[in-house]
């Protein structure tokens, strides 16, 4: 039985709803101004223009979205075995592990990109190698992993284990088992970890400041760098496009689960 919200309710969802989004909806009417300050002076699309057109932006997209997207599958693939392997093992053993593979997620980015950024240095005088691509990737899969263990591993002690048991006594291997009871059972907190970790890889400022080195640029950085100097009207038409398509993104995966649900029951 579904409950009504009171009018106190809704008026204070409204309020909050104004509070969070306002700003952006602000940014998004403004990238089509077609004066560089907050008086309005018209619609354009000029800036949009200008913002394909710029190699450094267009450089460092790239960038982001290449190491986004290697970070989330290799640290997917990572958490759903180390997830497995955790979740297999015995008590206390199974809860220091985990708690342990929790600390990267509380700890301070900035304390992780220092680490990571000495490390770096400290390797690369021993074998002689930059920071840049190489050096970004994997400290980006090193905190996306922890997000996806985070996600994988309820979805694991919800699932029915007499199902892989089963299959083991129909005649499956223990790899055929796990690849045809095991992962269809936790592929909903999979999913969940590989967009959470590209999320977080695509985000990513501070970390990837101290592990960047003097040549990369990822799109985070670029901005940053923009904000130095005069702002220009083209971050509001890039920040525009991101908040796009998250939104486009959040609403595809929310109608597939939904439409999954419905399925279920």
């Amino acid at each position: 039985m579904k409950r009504k919200m009171s009018v106190p309710s809704i008026i204070y969802i409204i309020v909050v709803m104004i509070f969070l989004y306002l700003p952006i909806f602000v940014l998004i009417l403004y990238s089509f101004n077609n004066g560089k300050t907050s008086v309005w002076k018209g619609f354009t699309l000029k800036w949009y223009s200008e913002l394909f057109n710029s190699v450094p932006i267009m450089t460092s997209l790239k960038n982001t979205i290449i190491i986004a997207i290697l970070a989330s599958i290799i640290s997917t693939v990572l958490g759903t075995l180390a997830s497995v392997g955790i979740f297999n093992m015995k008590n206390p053993l199974r809860s220091i592990v985990t708690n342990v593979s929790n600390v990267p997620i509380i700890n301070p980015e900035i304390v992780t990109g220092v680490s990571f950024m000495l490390l770096f240095v400290f390797v690369g005088n021993i074998f002689h190698f930059e920071m840049g691509f190489g050096t970004v990737l994997i400290a980006h899969i090193s905190f996306c992993t922890p997000y996806v263990i985070l996600n994988v591993m309820p979805k694991l002690r919800q699932m029915d284990y007499s199902i892989y048991e089963a299959a083991l006594d129909l005649g499956c291997n223990e790899r055929q088992a796990f690849f045809k009871t095991v992962i269809p059972e936790i592929m909903p907190g999979v999913i969940s970890g590989l967009l959470m970790s590209f999320t977080y890889s695509l985000d990513d400022f501070v970390i990837t400041y101290f592990t960047r080195g003097a040549k990369f640029q990822t799109l985070p950085i670029e901005i940053y760098t923009m904000l130095k100097r005069r702002i220009s009207p083209t971050i509001n038409a890039l920040s525009t496009l991101l908040f796009v398509i998250t939104i486009t993104i959040l609403i595809i995966v929310n109608v597939r689960e939904a439409k999954a649900e419905e399925s279920r029951s």
